[in-house]
C-alpha cells in the first residue's frame, strides 16, 4: 500500500517530513493498493489504456445533488438517486424523514415521531444544506462530472463495465448509488488514484461560465483539496457540426444499456414529438430504435447526427470536515415547497378554498404525447414477456440437456 500526501507539513523532528502517513489527514491522502483478481486486473489495465486513447479531461458542467448521513464508523452514505439540483435533494431527504416519523410512530416513539416531522417541516420551509436530527447528521452533497475525450469523440463503455443483461432491464434497477460510501479513507487501484489526483486539479466550469461559477470553483480547490470517485455512469453524447455535446446533461444511467434504453425512448417517443414527424418519419425513427435495441451499439446515427454512449467519471470533493455541499452559484431555481405555495397565493394562482372542478382536459399536443407514451408502453409489456418466455425456453432446454446428459453417463455407467 501506498500513501501519497498532496501538502507538505513541518514536523517538530525535523524542517520536513519525510512520510506523510502519520500527519497528514485522510482527506489529502491516497491510499493505493494492488486490485485484486482477474476482472479487477483487467479493469486497472482498461483504465490506464484510457489515459492514452482519451488524454483530455472535460468537465461537464452541470453537477449532480445527492442526500448523505454521516456514519459512525468515517464516510458519508448516499441515501438515494442523485439529483440536478440542490433542492430535489432537499425535498427527497424531506421525504426520508417524513417515512422515518411514520416508522417511530409506529414503533411507539412518540419522541421520535415529532422530531422527524419537525425536521420534514423545516426543509418544506428553509433552504436547508445541512441538518442534524436525533444524533444523525446529514446533509446535501456535491459531484462534479467529466468525460474523457479523444481524436474521436468521448470515452465509450469499457468491456470490464457492468451492463444490464436484456434491452428495457436498465429502469428496473434501484438507485444507482444508494448505500456507496463516501470516504477517502478507502484504498483505490493506481488508475483511480491518478484519474482522481488529476480530477482534482480540474476546475470544472465551461467556457463561458460567469465570473461567479469561476470563483466558487477556484475556492472549492482550497477548501476542499481531498476527493473521493463514485463508480462511473453513462450518458448519450451527440456530434454536430463538428462539435460534441452532451444530449441531455441531466440524466445519467447505471449501465450502458439505460443509455442505449433513453435513446431508444426518446426515438420513439420525445423525438417524433417534439420535431412533430409524420407518420412515415416516426417509422423510420421506430426502426432505428428496433436496430439499437437488436445490435446493442454504442452509437447510432440519426438524420446526421452521431449518437454515443459515453463513460462519465464523477467527484465528490472532501474537505477537513467531509464532502463539499452545494456552490451559491450551482443552478437551483426553485424554492423549498412551502415557499412556492406561498408565492402562488400571494400572486393569487392557488386558493385554499377552492374546490376541485375535476382534471384538467388534454389539449391536442398533449393527447398526442400520451398516444405516443402509450404506444411505448405496450411495446415494452410485449417485450418483457417475450423475454421472460425465452427466459423460459432456454431454461427448460437446460434441464432437458442436463437430463440426457446424465442418462448417458448412466448407461456409460451400467456399460461397465
Amino acid at each position: 500500500m501506498v500513501a501519497a500526501g498532496l501538502s507538505g507539513a513541518r514536523s517538530g523532528h525535523g524542517p520536513y517530513v519525510t512520510d506523510y502517513r502519520d500527519v497528514t489527514p485522510s482527506y489529502l491522502t491516497f491510499r493505493v493498493t494492488a486490485q485484486e483478481g482477474p476482472i479487477a486486473a483487467f479493469a486497472e489495465q482498461e483504465a490506464w489504456e484510457a489515459t492514452q486513447r482519451y488524454p483530455q479531461v472535460m468537465g461537464l458542467g452541470l453537477p449532480e445533488f445527492f442526500y448523505a448521513r454521516e456514519c459512525e464508523t468515517g464516510g458519508w452514505e448516499i441515501l438515494g438517486f442523485g439529483s440536478a439540483t440542490p433542492q430535489d435533494s432537499r425535498d427527497s431527504l424531506g421525504s426520508l424523514f417524513r417515512l422515518r416519523s411514520v416508522e417511530a410512530g409506529k414503533a411507539g416513539d412518540e419522541t421520535g415521531r415529532r422530531k422527524w416531522m419537525a425536521a420534514a417541516l423545516r426543509m418544506d420551509r428553509e433552504v436547508v444544506n445541512e441538518i442534524r436530527v436525533r444524533g444523525e447528521r446529514f446533509r446535501i452533497i456535491r459531484t462534479c462530472r467529466f468525460l474523457r475525450m479523444g481524436p474521436n469523440g468521448p470515452e465509450p463503455p469499457r468491456p470490464s463495465d457492468r451492463d444490464a443483461l436484456e434491452v428495457g432491464d436498465a429502469d428496473m434497477e434501484g438507485a444507482k448509488d444508494e448505500g456507496f460510501i463516501v470516504d477517502p479513507y478507502t484504498s483505490s487501484g493506481l488508475s483511480d488514484s491518478l484519474l482522481k489526483l488529476q480530477l482534482l486539479e480540474f476546475a470544472s466550469v465551461l467556457s463561458d461560465s460567469t465570473e461567479d461559477v469561476v470563483a466558487d470553483s477556484r475556492r472549492a480547490r482550497i477548501e476542499y483539496p481531498g476527493g473521493v470517485l463514485l463508480p462511473a455512469v453513462f450518458m448519450i453524447s451527440e456530434r454536430e457540426n463538428g462539435q460534441w455535446l452532451s444530449f441531455n446533461p441531466g440524466c445519467s444511467y447505471t449501465t450502458p444499456q439505460g443509455a442505449r434504453d433513453s435513446l431508444a425512448g426518446w426515438l420513439r417517443v420525445q423525438g417524433p414529438f417534439k420535431l412533430r414527424l409524420d407518420e412515415e418519419r416516426k417509422a423510420e425513427y421506430a426502426r432505428l430504435a428496433d436496430r439499437l435495441d437488436e445490435t446493442r451499439s454504442n452509437v447510432l446515427t440519426v438524420d446526421g447526427i452521431r449518437y454515443r454512449v459515453s463513460r462519465v467519471e464523477r467527484l465528490i470533493r472532501i474537505g477537513p470536515d467531509g464532502p463539499e455541499g452545494p456552490r451559491p452559484s450551482d443552478y437551483d431555481p426553485e424554492p423549498p415547497i412551502e415557499v412556492q405555495n406561498q408565492q402562488l397565493r400571494d400572486q393569487g394562482l392557488e386558493d385554499d378554498d377552492e374546490e376541485d372542478d375535476g382534471p384538467t382536459p388534454l389539449s391536442e399536443r398533449a393527447q398526442e404525447y400520451l398516444r405516443l407514451f402509450e404506444a411505448e408502453r405496450e411495446r415494452r409489456e410485449k417485450q418483457k414477456q417475450q423475454q421472460k418466455e425465452q427466459r423460459e425456453q432456454k431454461e427448460q432446454r437446460r434441464k432437458e440437456l442436463q437430463q440426457q446428459q446424465q442418462q448417458q453417463q448412466q448407461q456409460q455407467d451400467q456399460g461397465h
